[in-house]
């Protein structure tokens, strides 16, 4: 506090100013000896003749600022909706996810939730991050809160250490203090749709969070110390400018789920497969062009999507994903499917349309995918079904269009999944009746002929042992 007040007087460091020496030792205890500052400074704003014109407008913004402090400290309360608690924990919310509102004695009450007009200054949130750090806040949301001229954070949010929750989303913040590594219980932290192209090495200090939103940013590389987030669950890259996902994603153990979708990867580091946990992965809008063999490891996946890449063939090893429920690669260059990834008996959902390679064919074993409810083939060049389609009997979805299809006839898809499921069945059924090999019955005749070419050879039989 007492650096910012210099600051703004004096727009020096503190050991230029000649009033440093008298005021520093109002200015440390500040909670006991604001109204004293506060006396001083007025006395020197009102020696208009001793006092330049641009001290006494740095003076005024001084005054302001521990009034706003003063009247923050004593006057703000928390009203939590439909609820008859209060709190003081001051503009936030430390329990609930109800919507705070602040109190003020000179301040209309309004939420902090991002949905009013009245952003924050430098100033206030300065002010604000005292305030938070005095009265151990717990949850802040400064969602569309600050001032489109605050690109930068001051030092001082480090010092909320006791702070679990932070929403700083859709401002035009461009980087980070490297105190951030002072928020050592934040559990959740929101940065989408700022500015940010650099992650300080102090993230890897976070070793409690466990979400971490950053899509919508400028980021190009991800600092090493990310290995370090041993507990984080959730990681949403999406919407930045990395072209390569650094090894150290293998060291993220606990992660569950993780969206790097619309970037400029290329390819996924085969330490993937170290994520154990992982359940959901979305990659979708970049220019991957295969998967590592590692995939295979991720045997508690359940999500798969890699759309809109130049993927040209699935990795064998995806038989062994032994949970996965839903899958999309739509929109690559895939000329076929590996007859493994019908042993991926999990499957509900699988999309497989827009392959621009012609992809010719599905699995010979594709009926094994006998949980399978909706299946997208459209835009392909696929002329006739496999035989196995007939025990996919519970698809309701199928999508076909934009395919030479034969086999059903189109009149056929166009009647529905179980339609086409009930033709192949039928197909097959009348297949095998016209396959079966027929008995004639011999005729009289022929019965005859028969025993006498017999008898005939019997005699000849005898006359040769005779002799």
């Amino acid at each position: 506090m007492f650096t910012l007040c210099s600051t703004i007087l004096f727009r020096e460091p503190p050991n230029v100013s000649p009033l440093l020496p008298v005021l520093r030792p109002w200015f440390e205890p500040i909670r006991s000896r604001q109204p004293i500052v506060l006396i001083i400074l007025v006395l020197l704003l009102l020696l208009r003749r001793r006092v330049c014109t641009t001290l006494r407008r740095r003076l005024s913004r001084l005054i302001l600022l521990l009034l706003l402090n003063c009247s923050l400290e004593t006057t703000v309360i928390v009203k939590k909706t439909n609820s008859s608690f209060y709190s003081s924990d001051g503009i936030v919310s430390s329990t609930t996810n109800a919507t705070p509102q602040i109190f003020d004695s000179t301040l209309k009450a309004r939420t902090i939730s991002g949905q009013d007009g009245d952003k924050l200054s430098l100033i206030k949130l300065a002010s604000l991050i005292e305030v938070s750090s005095k009265k151990g806040t717990r949850d802040l949301n400064l969602q569309n809160k600050l001032k489109e001229n605050i690109e930068w954070l001051p030092d001082s949010i480090g010092k909320l250490s006791g702070l679990i929750s932070l929403d700083l989303s859709d401002n035009r913040i461009v980087a980070l203090p490297g105190t951030i590594g002072g928020l050592s219980s934040l559990t959740r932290l929101d940065l989408h749709s700022n500015r940010i192209s650099e992650i300080p090495d102090s993230i890897g200090d976070l070793l409690s969070l466990v979400f971490l939103d950053l899509r919508g940013n400028q980021l190009s590389s991800l600092p090493a110390t990310f290995s370090r987030l041993r507990r984080l669950e959730e990681l949403d890259l999406s919407s930045n400018r990395l072209s390569v996902l650094p090894d150290t994603i293998g060291s993220l153990v606990s992660l569950k789920k993780l969206i790097v979708e619309t970037n400029d990867i290329e390819e996924i580091p085969h330490t993937i497969g170290q994520c154990a946990s992982l359940r959901e992965l979305r990659a979708d809008y970049n220019r991957i062009k295969a998967l590592p063999e590692a995939v295979g490891k991720l045997q508690t996946l359940e999500v798969l999507s890699v759309r809109y890449n130049n993927i040209k063939q699935l990795p064998t090893t995806m038989a062994s994903l032994s949970n996965l429920k839903e899958l999309d690669v739509s929109f690559n260059e895939l000329e076929s499917l590996p007859e493994s990834l019908c042993f991926a008996t999990t499957l509900i959902k699988m999309n497989i349309g827009n392959n621009f390679a012609d992809m010719r064919s599905l699995p010979r074993s594709i009926g094994n995918l006998e949980m399978l409810e909706e299946l997208d083939i459209s835009n392909n060049q696929i002329r006739v079904l496999p035989d196995s389609f007939r025990m996919l009997t519970r698809l309701r979805v199928l999508r076909v269009e934009e395919n030479p299809l034969e086999v059903p006839p189109r009149q056929i898809a166009q009647n529905g999944a179980q339609a086409v499921v009930q033709y192949m069945a039928d197909l097959i059924v009348k297949s095998d009746v016209k396959t079966q090999p027929i008995k004639q019955k011999k005729s009289w005749a022929q019965i005859c002929f028969f025993s006498r070419s017999n008898k005939r050879k019997r005699n000849g039989m005898d006359y040769m042992q005779a002799l």
